[in-house]
């Protein structure tokens, strides 16, 4: 409470290791072409008004103490480790190393149409850029725990530490509301052109799987922030049985699936043209009251028709 009342923000506040290099960051900028000397440092705040370094500077310093864990297994459950690896140093070479990693699993699932071979890999690469830029520039860094990723047979899961900023809602996320907890590790990235200066990221990952059954699942605790990346080969094959299942559930006459007075089917037509949406979306859509579009929304979720994501508020559903 105090930490969230003070004002002081963890990047911005004086480093207590002054000994950094930046190696790692220096290559980098020098990729992209941007420069990288003491002016720059002073603007982009890794060197205070008394010359010395911020936290931030540590979390690009070669000698950054944050890491990233990350956990292969084999199947669907932590069973069985399969792989796994603890990433150190600069935030930069974390990036470009954990996201080559992911990478080189990342399969390719070649399909044939007719005369033309068509190539999907497991998981979308912008999803999971965007994904683990989000772990990276919006972590809570004042604690000193691990994130973590782990990739199952059917999806990577993506822990950030630190949840949503006070005042913020999933829904807010999900609609493209952005408030960046470490502001000026935000706009390095930014000047590199690693982020957009607006929340795109949620949307850019929702839309790589737009054409998908199965979308990306985002979760929320009091200090944690998951995104889960389905893996859309292994659901390519049950895509079809689940079309059609919905769609004779729809259309069904028996007692236990009729749709009620159309509303249902509204609801469900609804969700095909969204990636996700809240309850107050289908109030405003059937114009009825909370309780009613909840008790019509609940029994969609049972059939299994739909799938509902976070509690209370910060609720959204998409098709099940």
């Amino acid at each position: 409470m105090i930490k969230e009342t003070d004002g002081d923000r963890f990047e911005a506040m004086r480093c207590l290791k002054q000994e950094l290099t930046f190696e790692a960051v220096k290559k980098e900028f020098g990729l992209r072409e941007v420069d990288f000397g003491l002016q720059q440092m002073r603007t982009l705040k890794l060197i205070d008004q008394d010359g010395l370094y911020s936290n931030l500077a540590l979390l690009l310093s070669d000698q950054c103490v944050h890491t990233v864990k990350i956990a292969v297994f084999q199947g669907t459950d932590q069973m069985v480790f399969k792989d796994r690896r603890e990433f150190t140093g600069s935030l930069m070479q974390q990036m470009n190393e954990i996201y080559d990693f992911i990478d080189f699993r990342n399969q390719v699932h070649a399909t044939i149409e007719k005369l033309y071979r068509i190539d999907v890999r497991d998981y979308p690469e912008i999803a999971v850029r965007e994904a683990l830029l989000n772990l990276l520039v919006h972590r809570d860094y004042s604690f000193s725990a691990s994130a973590l990723i782990s990739i199952y047979e059917d999806r990577i899961e993506f822990v950030s530490i630190g949840g949503l900023m006070p005042g913020i809602e999933l829904e807010d996320v999900m609609a493209g509301i952005s408030i960046c907890r470490n502001q000026d590790l935000g706009n390095v990235f930014y000047r590199l052109h690693l982020i957009e200066a607006y929340g795109t990221g949620m949307g850019k990952i929702m839309k790589a799987y737009e054409d998908m059954e199965e979308k990306p699942i985002i979760e929320t605790t009091r200090n944690t922030f998951k995104i889960i990346l389905p893996n859309r080969n292994v659901r390519n094959d049950t895509t079809n049985r689940s079309a059609f299942k919905a769609k004779s559930v729809a259309v069904s006459d028996t007692k236990e699936e009729k749709i009620a007075d159309g509303r249902e089917e509204q609801i469900l037509e609804y969700a095909r043209e969204h990636n996700s949406f809240t309850k107050n979306d289908i109030v405003d859509l059937l114009k009825i009251s909370p309780s009613t579009a909840a008790r019509l929304l609940r029994g969609l979720i049972e059939r299994e028709l739909l799938k509902r994501n976070g509690k209370a508020r910060s609720s959204y559903y998409f098709l099940g």
